[in-house]
């Protein structure tokens, strides 16, 4: 079966794969907003104007995306097709590539930094739900193609510097490039990696599984990952390597071409930024008053557009009581309308801020839909005002898919005492108690239960007696009943370490499932590389992350390997 016949549908089962479902409402540190755009995404239409409940619904905003694409596609494709060729693109993305030359072709859109090894699982997983929704539309005639935004002009680079692992002794890991690569305000997209990769790289295989896998592993890390090799560059032909068979098209937005096609809206953004940056504080105060948070902190001087200095480092522009705008670096002062000019001339001294990234993005692509996570989502509550000013048609944002992914002897440790991955939410010291209460020991916790009761129930028996007699004595023993159920308590807590001391094993197997699973309190997809699945089970897991995602899911995926 080609991917056009099979994208609409899930299809774990053809890969030998389990996938259970767990609400997004289980899981910590979920926010309001994105709880609620979940549910319903068309009772946030204030909001996400172009909301959409289920991707099939898609295919009615064609013709609206389509007329308002102002990109030359013949510019935009050929500079497409050299940089995806010069990342080792076959033929299914160059194919997409002529596909996106035709006028009546859409574009999925998802994207991410240029993360160290391709960053978290997410990355794959973003990159993976474009492919099956462009797929899944292509299918339903209306032609579509997956695009992944590398977002290389972000300058946050600690953020992407390091990449975490499962290690062959199945505990986490880390490995990190030097930060000196990098100068403040730099953008990611400007770094050049030095000879200090070639240890990086080294130092990961060292500390994952000797599998038969591996060698493949340290060739795709060492063809991608050269000294003398811009950042964005290596992450691009990683994830080109990776997913390229898929025909997914990426796009680097510091490209020349992509930067003189962007200047109009550059322009027009500059000249409207008092317009732009009232709407989006205005946006942010109803967000706020409607019981949400507002991701992005709005100002109504603050300016859409970064300009770059001579060495390339950008600086945020805010408004000054004149009415003109300059950078902390700087005492040079513009006007909007100067800035305006000077970016139709020189675009490629300008790179959008968060608010009007989006629409950069869908000027220069006809983007039918972005996929994204919560924290993206939330942009879009804000971005979809400067949509509205710069009379642009608000892109709906789908949540794209979560998952976690659980291998064979992760799943037999859960499955030998009675957890799910909901169950590791509550911490290593809540779980390892509940396992030494039902499983390691057992008899001896059930004595402490019944202890406890006996007493208390004594001190009920003693307590009705003494206030009959002197309430004073009753409140007394209340008193004395605290210090004996918190002595007791203490003396339970010590039995559950006692327990764990006496099986390593045990406690090194919950251990090792909160490192695997939830990994510094957090989803599993937000810190571990694709390089831990890859060691161990070789490239066909892009296959079967590719078979477990679901398009009409909006809850988190449990994928047993």
């Amino acid at each position: 079966m080609s991917i056009a016949e099979t994208a609409c549908y899930s299809t774990p089962e053809e890969a030998g794969l389990r996938v259970d479902t767990l609400p997004f409402e289980r899981i910590p540190h979920q926010t309001k907003l994105y709880l609620e755009y979940l549910r319903d995404p068309l009772r946030l239409r204030q909001f996400y104007p172009s909301a959409v409940r289920f991707h099939h619904e898609l295919p009615a905003r064609a013709h609206e995306v389509l007329a308002a694409q102002q990109t030359d596609r013949d510019v935009l494709c050929d500079a497409l097709k050299e940089m995806n060729t010069a990342w080792g693109a076959g033929e299914a993305t160059l194919a997409n590539i002529e596909s996106l030359r035709q006028a009546d072709c859409l574009a999925v859109v998802s994207g991410q930094q240029a993360g160290l090894f391709t960053g978290p699982l997410y990355t794959i997983y973003k990159a993976l739900s474009a492919v099956k929704l462009a797929g899944c539309l292509t299918q339903r005639n209306t032609k579509a193609v997956p695009v992944f935004w590398i977002a290389t002009e972000d300058h946050d680079f600690v953020e992407v510097a390091k990449a975490e692992f499962i290690n062959r002794e199945c505990q986490l890991g880390s490995v990190e490039v030097a930060t000196n690569l990098h100068h403040e305000g730099q953008p990611v997209g400007q770094v050049f990696l030095d000879d200090s990769i070639t240890e990086v790289i080294e130092q990961l295989t060292v500390h994952l599984p000797n599998s038969e896998f591996i060698s493949d592993l340290k060739e795709i890390l060492r063809n991608a990952w050269q000294p003398g090799r811009g950042y964005g560059e290596a992450f691009a032909r990683m994830m080109t390597t990776l997913l390229g068979v898929h025909g997914l098209i990426f796009l680097d937005p510091m490209d020349a071409r992509l930067k003189q096609l962007a200047a109009p809206l550059y322009a027009e953004a500059a000249r409207q930024a008092p317009t732009i940056a009232l709407a989006v504080e205005t946006r942010s105060r109803e967000l706020e008053a409607a019981g949400y948070h507002a991701q992005v902190v709005a100002s109504a001087n603050s300016f859409p557009l970064f300009l770059h200095d001579a060495e390339g480092a950008r600086h945020a522009l805010t408004r000054a009581d004149n009415g003109k705008y300059r950078t902390r670096a700087s005492d040079d002062e513009y006007t909007a309308d100067e800035l305006a000019e000077l970016a139709l001339s020189r675009p490629e001294s300008f790179s959008p801020n968060v608010t009007l990234r989006a629409v950069v993005q869908d000027y220069l692509l006809p983007t039918i839909a972005y996929l994204g996570g919560a924290a993206e989502i939330a942009y879009f509550a804000q971005t979809s005002e400067v949509y509205r000013v710069l009379q642009r048609p608000v892109t709906p944002i789908l949540p794209r898919s979560s998952l976690t992914m659980i291998e064979r002897h992760t799943g037999r440790v859960l499955e030998r005492y009675g957890l799910t991955l909901a169950d590791l939410f509550s911490g290593l010291e809540n779980v390892s108690k509940r396992v030494v209460e039902e499983h390691l020991g057992a008899e001896t916790a059930q004595t402490f239960t019944k202890s406890e009761e006996a007493v208390n129930a004594e001190l009920d028996k003693l307590r009705e007696q003494l206030s009959t007699i002197d309430p004073t004595l009753a409140d007394a023993l209340e008193t004395g009943r605290r210090k004996i159920n918190y002595q007791l308590e203490g003396l339970r807590t010590r039995f559950h370490r006692a327990q764990l001391s006496r099986d390593d094993a045990a406690q090194r197997q919950l251990k090792r499932a909160l490192d695997q699973l939830y990994p510094e309190k957090d989803l599993q997809e937000r810190h571990i590389n694709i390089t831990s699945l890859l060691a161990r089970h070789g490239r066909y897991v892009i296959d079967w992350i590719f078979n477990a995602i679901n398009l009409e899911s909006t809850e988190h995926q449990i994928v047993y390997l």
